[in-house]
Formats: C-alpha cells, sequence, structure tokens
C-alpha cells in the first residue's frame, strides 16, 4: 500500500499497520463507490430529474461521497407515491438543485485543473488561479449555457448571456470553499500535493463539500430572484430540458415543478442594488479565502518542489 499513500507510509515498517487517516480514505472511496452505483442506478431507473441534472448528480456524489448521497435522498429522491415535481417544489430544494448543478460544472473544472498543474508541479498560488478560470468556463460554457440552453428557450449565445451573472457568483462561493482547504492541507502534507496520491482526492472530496456549504446561501438567493432554475423533473421540462406541452413552466424561474411560485419562495425579481451588494459579498468570500490560504498554507510551493524537500 507504501505507492498508495506516499511519503508517510513509504516510512512505515512492514509490520505496522494503517494510520487512521489512511483507514478513513479507504472507507471513504469505498462509501463514495457504493453511492454513485446507487445514485447512477436511481436517476436512470426511478426518480424523473432531466438529463443534466443526472450528470450533475453523478459528478457531485463522486465528489462528496455518503454525504452527498444523503443530501439526494433527502432533496431529490421522493417517497413513494409523492410526484417528484411536487416533492421538490419547495424554495429549499429548488436551491439543492442549482447547487448541485454549479458544483458539478464549477468543481469539475476545479478538480481537472488541480490534477494537472499538480502533475505539472505548478505553485499553488498559481494553480489557484488557473482553477478558477478551468471551474468558471466549464461551468459556464458547459453546465450552465450548453445543458440549459433548451430549458432557457434559446441560442446557445443567449444562454452564455443569461448565465454568465449567476455562474460568477455561484463560482465564487465555491471557490472560496475550496481553496483554503486545498492550499492549507496539501502544503502540510506534501504527498497529498501528488494526484497519485489518495490524499489530494481525500482533500478534494473535503474542499467540494466546504465549496458547496459556501455557494448553497447564494443559490437560495438566485434561485429565489429567478436568477437561475432549481430542480428540474422530465415530467415538466422533458428529458432534454425543454418544457413539455402538460407541463409548461414558462421562464428559467419556474423550471423546478408545476407548483406556483409561492412554493418556492420566489420573490421579486433582484435590483441592481440587491445584485451589487451579492456581487460583493462573493467577492468578499473569495478575498476572505486567499488571505486564510495565505496565512495558513504556502502559497509559492507545488507538489515537485514539496516532494523535493521531504
Amino acid at each position: 500500500m507504501d505507492y498508495l499513500f506516499g511519503a508517510d507510509a513509504s516510512s512505515r515498517g512492514d509490520g505496522e499497520s494503517l494510520s487512521a487517516v489512511e483507514i478513513s480514505l479507504i472507507v471513504w472511496f469505498s462509501l463514495t463507490v457504493v453511492s454513485l452505483l446507487y445514485v447512477g442506478w436511481d436517476v436512470i431507473v426511478r426518480t424523473p430529474v432531466i438529463k443534466v441534472m443526472r450528470w450533475a448528480w453523478l459528478l457531485v456524489i463522486a465528489y462528496t461521497g455518503p454525504l452527498g448521497l444523503l443530501v439526494y435522498l433527502a432533496s431529490c429522491r421522493e417517497p413513494q407515491g409523492v410526484p417528484h415535481e411536487r416533492y421538490v417544489a419547495p424554495l429549499w430544494k429548488q436551491s439543492v438543485g442549482s447547487t448541485i448543478h454549479c458544483l458539478a460544472g464549477d468543481a469539475t473544472g476545479i478538480i481537472a485543473a488541480a490534477a494537472i498543474t499538480g502533475a505539472l508541479g505548478v505553485p499553488m498560488g498559481v494553480d489557484l488561479i488557473v482553477e478558477y478560470v478551468a471551474g468558471f468556463l466549464f461551468g459556464l460554457f458547459i453546465f450552465q449555457a450548453l445543458f440549459t440552453k433548451d430549458m432557457l428557450g434559446g441560442t446557445y449565445g443567449a444562454a452564455v448571456r443569461q448565465t454568465i451573472l449567476p455562474e460568477w457568483l455561484s463560482m465564487n462561493a465555491v471557490m472560496a470553499g475550496m481553496a483554503p482547504v486545498m492550499v492549507v492541507l496539501m502544503t502540510r502534507n506534501p504527498s497529498a500535493m501528488e494526484p497519485t496520491s489518495p490524499g489530494f482526492w481525500g482533500i478534494l472530496s473535503l474542499a467540494t463539500l466546504l465549496g458547496a456549504t459556501l455557494a448553497y446561501p447564494v443559490n437560495v438567493w438566485l434561485v429565489a430572484r429567478g436568477l437561475k432554475h432549481g430542480m428540474g423533473t422530465d415530467r415538466v421540462l422533458g428529458r432534454g430540458g425543454r418544457p413539455t406541452k402538460a407541463g409548461s413552466v414558462g421562464p428559467v424561474r419556474d423550471a423546478g415543478a408545476d407548483a406556483g411560485a409561492e412554493d418556492r419562495g420566489q420573490g421579486a425579481p433582484a435590483s441592481r442594488g440587491e445584485i451589487v451588494r451579492m456581487v460583493i459579498v462573493t467577492l468578499a468570500l473569495l478575498v476572505g479565502a486567499a488571505i486564510v490560504a495565505a496565512a495558513f498554507g504556502d502559497l509559492s510551493m507545488s507538489a515537485g518542489r514539496a516532494l523535493g524537500m521531504t
């Protein structure tokens, strides 16, 4: 098992047992596989979520494991006899769907960039910039604009214009949660900076969970103000995301269910002042994350340098 856990494991004698951290990672990854298999089966066979949410749930479960499964069971998998569109109508569940959709795109871009920059030995400070750009671009151009253009009823270009602001606000919160976790934990455990180390993926799972936690209240506001869609169901939207004749849902703000807007707590559209305040809040989160990362981690460290020092 030495090759799995890096320098700490390689220094252990043959007769010594695995550490608590190593055992925890094995248990976590095992539960993640089980959770992923279950949700994969459920969203294909039983729960009528739209296609983009199938992919979103699968990706997020891969990153958040059994905790993501608990969120899925509480917010998306309806009890027997309760229509999915009615079950997911409350604002908090619509906002979970919005957060999952955002996290699937943003975290995928961030994690892919982290794996590449880690393998190349890029310093953590530069790594964070690359991750932010990759997460935002992948989230905007793939998971937002490409996968929701039918739902928005327009062209791809129009979808980009409609989703760029909410995607940016949500991305700021995701990155604010993920960045300090990655920098602080990876620079304190140099072997975890290597993408081939299980510690690398364990830290990214933890970072994704914190990113989702910070992004959720932002998405509550975005859904409540009609700036983002919520948890879609294919009985209303169809598998491709376009409203069906039987369940036409109108604007993006109504994309989750056939229940009235009052069930989801939607208020008046956001004013310019409210949007400016939310921009300030999310940028403040990013600045705070950068301060924490710099104060408790090492932004100049890279995987190659760190392992060369051990």
